[in-house]
């Protein structure tokens, strides 16, 4: 909770709303180090206290803004940055397709699954081993897997800009301008970003690939 006076082929894969995934939720603490307040202000770091962490995976805690002293909860392993927008349910891409079209080579850093797209987390982490996954706003039942995958809720992508090597959106997410601006903004150069839907017009992105109701861009 915050308050402002606080501290492969191309296959459609729609989200099952209250599958469960054998997984224990919670935030990889080496996450924090990349993570930024969604208020409307320049760029900072966010601090973290902790309340309850094992093997480094918090799952109680807050982060606080020293910027403009908002705090957020750290809640049953899930990071509350603001709450995330109300949206209906999208379409994913399976594991597979979103491994080839998002094109990581090798292990290390981050990459993001925003709405639907996070449904591919639990088997993107088998695909993908060494890269840590952060599920944005991802549909009802989704347990994650600190350092493999790490779930927030945001009205925005809560990351620093070009800190990221990917980020694939869902179809719910993908129609709307502002979500794809906010992958383009943390994603590294030359990397990629992927969608479901129209091709984007964002600049910052150069599309590399149509097809499918699905597009791929690069981050110039």
């Amino acid at each position: 909770m915050a308050g402002p006076n606080a501290w492969g082929p191309l296959t459609a894969y729609r989200s099952p709303l209250f599958r469960r995934w054998p997984f224990t939720v919670a935030v990889f603490i080496e996450l924090t180090d990349h993570l930024r307040c969604p208020a409307d202000h320049a760029e900072g770091f966010l601090v973290l206290l902790p309340d309850r962490v094992v093997n480094r995976s918090v799952r109680e805690g807050r982060l606080g803004c020293p910027a403009c002293g908002r705090t957020y909860a750290i809640t049953g392993g899930v990071a509350q940055l603001g709450g995330a927008p109300a949206v209906p349910p999208g379409e994913g891409l399976e594991a597979a397709a979103a491994h080839v079209l998002l094109g990581l080579q090798g292990p290390g850093g981050y990459a993001v699954l925003v709405g639907s797209a996070a449904a591919a987390a639990p088997e993107l982490a088998k695909l993908d081993p060494g890269v840590a996954w952060v599920a944005v706003n991802p549909p009802p039942g989704l347990e994650d897997a600190a350092p493999a995958v790490s779930v927030v809720r945001s009205p925005l992508v809560p990351l620093r800009t070009r800190s990221v090597r990917g980020v694939i959106l869902g179809s719910e997410f993908a129609a709307d301008s502002r979500w794809v601006r906010e992958a383009a903004r943390v994603t590294l150069p030359g990397l990629r970003v992927v969608g479901r839907g129209a091709e984007p017009a964002v600049e910052g992105l150069e599309l590399l690939a149509s097809a499918e109701g699905c597009w791929v861009a690069a981050k110039r």
